[in-house]
């Protein structure tokens, strides 16, 4: 399955601008969990914004 880069871009909440990654999930999803982090389309856009991606993060958003 080829990965549709445009459309994957509609719904990327990503405010991170020179990002390389955006549209392309996979790559995007590796890198951030590498950095023991998750994807900006995981977040709330307020928090997004934020660019704490921490799993911690994560938990306190939606443990609540």
């Amino acid at each position: 399955m080829e990965c549709n880069i445009e459309l994957n871009k509609e719904n990327c909440n990503c405010t991170y601008e020179p990002c390389s990654r955006k549209g392309k999930c996979c790559e995007c999803l590796k890198y951030h969990w590498n950095m023991g982090e998750l994807p900006a389309c995981v977040f709330p856009d307020d928090v997004e914004r934020t660019y704490d991606r921490s799993i911690q993060r994560f938990i306190q958003v939606y443990s609540k």
